[in-house]
């Protein structure tokens, strides 16, 4: 997985009160768990955007006032109305403990239906998973080329070494759907076929 450093600073005080000043300034409260103990600290917002304007996912090297935690975005809460963050949480990566995370998915190729009109449908565009990060892939490539009219992928098609799909396995990942185009297609050359017989 790709990773990047953000810098933080440790919070002196925690609290609602504390957090709302913090905010009015440009700053986003945080968490990091999962290591020995809790760690309260806080980011400029600015320092976000790399992170979280991008369907990529990232092991974040939180630098804590020069001590470095590697971790992954486990919940950002926003404000309902503002493009504000309120707060966010990371969990510190151990290294051989699994973490949960969702990773995107990337479509590979031009389906074989698509090149006779049918209509490529993304169902999921991110997969909850379960692994090791040493394991994680960036995302989860899906080839389509041979995917014809009316044929899916489920989560049950797709697998990774030393990584759990947490999807349910029925689910629709990606779909090519029959149009008029395609009927018309598949009609005309039915046509031309039963023309030649004659």
């Amino acid at each position: 997985m790709k990773s990047l450093e953000i810098n933080g600073k440790l919070r002196e005080v925690t609290g609602k009160k504390d957090s709302k000043k913090l905010r009015a300034g440009g700053l986003v409260p945080c968490v990091l768990y999962g290591g020995d103990a809790v760690t309260h600290f806080y980011v400029p917002f600015g320092d976000f955007r790399p992170l979280i304007y991008t369907p990529e996912v990232f092991v974040v090297n939180l630098n804590i006032e020069g001590k470095v935690y590697p971790s992954i975005l486990q919940e950002i809460q926003w404000h309902p109305v503002e493009e504000q963050i309120l707060h966010i949480d990371f969990l510190q990566i151990i290294e051989n403990k699994p973490v949960k995370l969702e990773l995107p998915v990337n479509i590979l190729g031009t389906a074989k239906g698509s090149k006779v009109g049918g209509k490529l449908k993304v169902a999921l565009r991110k997969i909850k998973v379960k692994g090791l990060v040493k394991d994680l892939p960036d995302s989860l490539n899906v080839d389509v080329t041979n995917l014809d009219l009316g044929q899916s992928i489920k989560v049950g098609d797709i697998a990774i070494n030393g990584v759990q799909l947490l999807a349910s396995k029925s689910s629709v990942v990606v779909t090519v759907s029959v149009t008029r185009a395609s009927k018309d297609a598949a009609q005309s050359g039915t046509a031309a076929t039963e023309g030649k017989t004659a």
